[in-house]
Formats: C-alpha cells, structure tokens, sequence
C-alpha cells in the first residue's frame, strides 16, 4: 500500500500583474504550494468562497475593486475570515501599511518579493493560523461557546459552534449585524453588573452572555450559554459527588489536560489542582486520572 501523500497548502494570488504571477506561481510551486490565480478583488473572493485558500497574497492596488476592499470584505465572511492575508504592493509609505493592517491582513512584503522571505512568511501564518483555528475548536469540544468583542460591541472572533449556537436560536445575520453590537456594547459598559450576564431574547430559545475577562486594551472575551441546554460542568455536577470546583478540573481531565495545564485554565497552581484531582479519586471511588476521565464521559455528550 501506498503511504497517504500530505495535504499541500493551497496559496491564492490576486494581482493583475502577469509578471508577478508568473514568478510568484513558480516560486510556491517549486516550495510544494498548490497556486490558485485571481486577477482582481471580487475574483478572489469568489475564488475564495470555492476553494478555501489557506493563504492570500494580496496586491493592495487593482484596477476595479482593489486589495484593501476585498480583504476587508472576506473579513465579514465568517466563513472565511480565518485566512490569512499578506499584502503586496511597490508602495511602502507608512499610510499603505496602515491601511493594509486595518483591512484585516496580517503581514506586508514589499515588491520586487523575495522568495525565500516570502515562504518563510507564508508558513509561519500557516503555522499561527492553524493554531488558532485549533484552539477555538477545541474550545467549543468543551461545551464552552466563546467569542471576543470590543466596547463597542463589535464581534472579533467567535468559535464555530458559538455562531451556530446563534443560528440555532434564530438569530440571522441581520440580526447580528443590527442588534448585537448595542446589546454587548451595555454588557461591557464600565457601570454594567458584568456579574449577572445579559440576556437574549431569540426567536428559538434563549441565550445568555457572559462576561469572561478583559483578554486586551479593548477586547473582551465572553461566553454564549444556550439556557435550554445545561452544560458540561451542570452534568457533571447533577450526576457526580464533586464540587463546583472540582467537576470543572474533572472536566479538563476528561479532555486529556495535564494539573500544569488545568491550573494555567483555571488560574490555579499544579499543586492545588492536584489536590482537587485527589479529592475526586476519593469520591468517585477511583485509583488514577484515566478511570476519573472514563466516568465522566459517561456524563457527557459524545
């Protein structure tokens, strides 16, 4: 049997430069790097919306709709916002730069690109993007529905399940272009009881907002409680003999997280959930970690 060949990254160009492309196509091609050609912004996009590029390299000046405008329009695309964008373009004042980075790219090369710099930028946001990518998944593996916003109320970042958890409650795009800015813009004003949550009303089911903690000068990480469905920390709770606290590191055992990385979650030593880890042996009746994990999948949807 043949082994199973790696999954190549796939790079999109957008320039309407035939020279750019030509040497730009043979530069990734010889680096491993499938290449997908666009020649202006509303092609990118639709390219985009096709083939999911794991990369766009972005010329900043194009004749119809330029650069800036198609990175800021993929950016409104949940769907796709988590590309990374590196622009290109000959112009290196500070004002085009700026202009780059507040349309949503992530990096900035200069023309004529070198090639060996422009691989190495490429896999190192292929490398961070992923990361990211990874570690929203798996905060919706927890039960956890989480998403960043600024003051006010401007959604950054959200994890897929949060945004279906939304779709679910019947709350469409308009809706959450139209409504949710004002209603997390009063959850995070200074004189708002972040304590007690905010609640939505939706069409389907009721949701909740709530207050996490300040993760930047404004950003502000929050989390989406569907009320008609109890979470993962609920059931463990209702179905074992173990605290609040302790059904939280129970938890995290269960998702394969070692005491260093359950106090660094739960802003707790090693130690003390070690001695939280101690006390749910005890009461489950268990000798180690993965007996303790076993029974609380038990308790959790699969």
């Amino acid at each position: 049997m043949k082994p199973t060949s790696a999954k190549k990254d796939v790079v999109l160009i957008v320039d309407d430069s035939p020279d750019t492309l030509s040497m730009l196509n043979d530069t990734l091609d010889q680096a491993g790097i499938t290449v997908l050609v666009a020649l202006e912004g509303a092609q990118a996009l639709t390219i985009a919306a096709t083939i999911t590029p794991d990369v766009i390299l972005m010329d900043a000046l194009m004749p119809n709709m330029d650069g800036f405008e198609a990175c800021r329009r993929l950016k409104e695309n949940r769907e796709l916002a988590h590309i990374p964008v590196i622009f290109m373009t000959g112009l290196s004042d500070t004002e085009s730069i700026v202009k780059g980075f507040a349309a949503g790219g992530v990096d900035y090369i200069t023309k004529p690109v070198k090639g060996d710099e422009l691989i190495a930028r490429i896999r190192a946001h292929l490398s961070n993007a992923r990361l990211t990518l990874s570690a929203r998944v798996a905060l919706d593996n927890t039960g956890k529905f989480l998403f960043s916003a600024t003051t006010d109320g401007n959604v950054l970042w959200a994890t897929p399940q949060a945004y279906h958890l939304l779709e679910d409650a019947g709350l469409n795009s308009t809706w959450l272009d139209e409504n949710l800015p004002s209603q997390l813009s009063q959850l995070l004003a200074p004189h708002y009881n972040k304590e007690k949550g905010l609640l939505v009303k939706a069409a389907k089911k009721p949701l909740e907002i709530r207050y996490i903690s300040q993760t930047g000068d404004d950003e502000y990480l929050l989390q989406l409680i569907d009320m008609e469905r109890p979470s993962d920390l609920e059931r463990l709770r209702a179905a074992l003999p173990i605290t609040e606290r302790e059904s939280e590191v129970l938890l995290w055992i269960a998702h394969g997280k070692t005491n260093r990385e359950i106090g660094t979650i739960l802003d707790m030593s090693p130690r003390t959930a070690n001695k939280h880890l101690e006390q749910i042996f005890r009461k489950l009746n268990v000798e180690n970690r993965t007996a303790a994990a076993v029974i609380a999948l038990k308790h959790l949807p699969s």
